[in-house]
């Protein structure tokens, strides 16, 4: 005898193959504000008294008004065979595992009728995307997931409710840039950096990462001097042409143009312009490439001290070209600009002569860089720093104008982040603490980072989730390369883009009854006063929280309509 077994629940489950089906909590109702983009997962697996029995063929579907809305993948696993590589994580019992294993996180489209594969005694997972749209009619959906086998017969059928609040999401208001890095799309693909066929995988990279919230993008008008070995290099991804004559420069924006227009065009906002100085000290130039008596040569790199007089010369003279470049076109207000990535204490001096020296060119411009040391802020060097998230409360402490954090791979122990390793209710804790504490924008060196250590070899991401012994699995990256060019995504880009609409939600909520009153929800439900240096232990907290703010925020707007 063979028995489909099927069963909804939260998004933010990540279930093991080994696990027990009988371990998961159903989810029988959950709620949503018109325009929002709703998910959860259908665990599945198969018992059999066949003990030569091997896995069977099924078909999954979605029933009821809101199938024409839903979207089915696969989730897949991946190996992880080195859990917390690098970072002590000892005192943090706050993991699904720090042993090895294999670890849902890949989402592959279902095809053939969305088809599926029943493990025998295997526990799998479907995601289920609900894409609501803003003129759907508020009230209660009964969703039904039916499992059915290869000749159509009934295999087993499980519901959710799904109560659609009569309130639109309101528009992300956070800045959000998750670097995409175009050169590892061109040795991934082995394509030209800058072909055809580059642009359009980088089209579909950027369509994706606009999908899941970002809003700004990195550009590089010269190649990143990022995660690169001392005297090392990263393939030339300049998206400015650079003739010099005489001591003299020639910019060509013209693939510059062709950039914004892909921005343009998937709706990106903001043009986040790389970091002028290498990373971690910001003491040499990037690579800078141009063309010199005929010849395409590098004229400056780790060669070259970043505060002497030829490259800050240069410096100041390519930016004077590019804010009159973009003022031109009209979008020099969409600038954001960077010196050196994550410099250190002892590096303030060099940071600040870089910063001195074109100050006058980026007048009235915001410049930006991942800064931990309070120091830079309150010298005056750095009116922007980026702090880490568990390294934020000095900075919260000064009441910094349009702050922002982020994360990377030191932000293990505690705080929020979206290893694969962690569970999922700590990916999306983030959104309630950048609500708190009126954060403005978010910064994650991540979406596509397919290089090892110091980028000196392509890794293979669906093998080596660490970087190749580098990272913790799944800092370097949030999506996967697939073989036609497109990126599949990750659980955890999705995680974190459902914290993205808690903030929305939230925000409509303090519109209606005040800020004090959506705090005391957050805090109410976790026990305590909540901040970026712990994370909700349970999914069911993060689920309790949304839930009490959307039945507020339905309140709130039927008392006003009845007055």
């Amino acid at each position: 005898m063979i028995k489909g077994r099927i069963k909804i629940v939260s998004s933010l489950e990540k279930p093991l193959a080994h696990e027990s089906f009988d371990g998961f909590t159903p989810l029988t109702r959950i709620s949503a504000l018109r325009g929002e983009r709703l998910s959860f997962q259908v665990i599945h697996t198969v018992k059999s008294d066949n003990p030569v029995f091997r896995g069977r063929s099924a078909f999954i579907d979605i029933e009821g008004e809101l199938a024409q809305y839903a979207t089915l993948r696969d989730v897949c696993s991946v190996p992880i065979d080195r859990p917390t590589v690098q970072h002590s994580t000892a005192e943090d019992t706050n993991y699904i595992t720090k042993g090895v294993g294999i670890f849902p996180d890949v989402l592959r489209p279902l095809h053939n009728r969305n088809s599926i594969c029943l493990g025998c005694d295997s526990l799998m997972s479907v995601w289920v995307e609900i894409e609501l749209p803003e003129d759907i009619a508020d009230g209660i959906y009964d969703t039904a997931v039916i499992l059915t086998d290869e000749s159509g017969g009934f295999l087993a059928r499980e519901y959710v409710a799904v109560e659609i609040i009569d309130a639109i999401l309101p528009p992300q208001s956070i800045y959000y840039t998750d670097w995409l890095h175009c050169d590892c799309l061109a040795s991934y693909y082995n394509v030209p950096m800058w072909s055809e066929r580059h642009w359009e995988i980088i089209e579909s990279f950027m369509k994706n990462a606009k999908r899941n919230g970002v809003n700004m993008m990195l550009t590089p008008i010269l190649t990143p001097p990022l995660d690169t070995a001392v005297g090392g290099e990263r393939p030339t991804a300049q998206l400015v042409e650079i003739v010099k004559t005489d001591g003299e420069y020639i910019f060509d924006f013209s693939r510059l143009d062709r950039w914004i227009e892909l921005c343009n065009r998937v709706g990106i906002k903001y043009f986040e312009i790389n970091h002028l100085a290498t990373q971690w000290g910001s003491a040499h130039a990037p690579k800078v490439m141009a063309t010199e008596g005929g010849e395409y040569k590098q004229i400056f790199g780790w060669e070259t001290d970043s505060t002497g007089e030829e490259y800050l010369s240069f410096l100041g003279k390519l930016l004077s070209a590019l804010i009159s470049h973009m003022k031109s076109r009209g979008d020099d207000s969409r600038l954001f600009f960077h010196i050196s990535d994550e410099p250190f204490s002892e590096n303030l001096e060099t940071y600040r002569k870089i910063k001195s020296a074109i100050s006058g060119v980026l007048s009235g411009y915001p410049v930006m860089d991942a800064i931990s040391h309070i120091e830079f802020y309150l010298d005056g060097t750095c009116d922007m720093p980026i702090p880490a998230t568990n390294r934020i409360s000095p900075f919260l402490k000064e009441n910094i104008p349009g702050l922002w954090t982020y994360y990377c791979c030191s932000q293990a122990k505690h705080v929020s982040n979206r290893f694969i390793t962690m569970p999922a209710c700590r990916n999306r804790s983030i959104g309630y603490q950048m609500y708190k504490y009126g954060i403005k924008g978010f910064l994650h060196w991540g979406y596509n980072f397919y290089y090892n250590l110091l980028s000196y070899d392509l890794i293979n991401p669906y093998m080596q989730l660490d970087g190749n012994a580098w990272v913790p699995p799944g800092d370097a990256f949030s999506v996967y390369p697939n073989m036609d060019g497109t990126p599949l995504e990750s659980t955890r880009i999705k995680v974190f883009y459902d914290a993205l609409q808690d903030m929305r939600a939230m925000a409509l909520l303090e519109e209606l009854c005040g800020k004090d009153a959506v705090v005391k929800i957050i805090d109410g439900v976790l026990g305590c006063d909540s901040t970026f240096d712990d994370c909700a232990k349970e999914a069911s907290e993060i689920l309790t929280i949304r839930e009490k703010v959307n039945k507020m925020i339905k309140k709130h707007l039927r008392d006003l309509k009845r007055t």
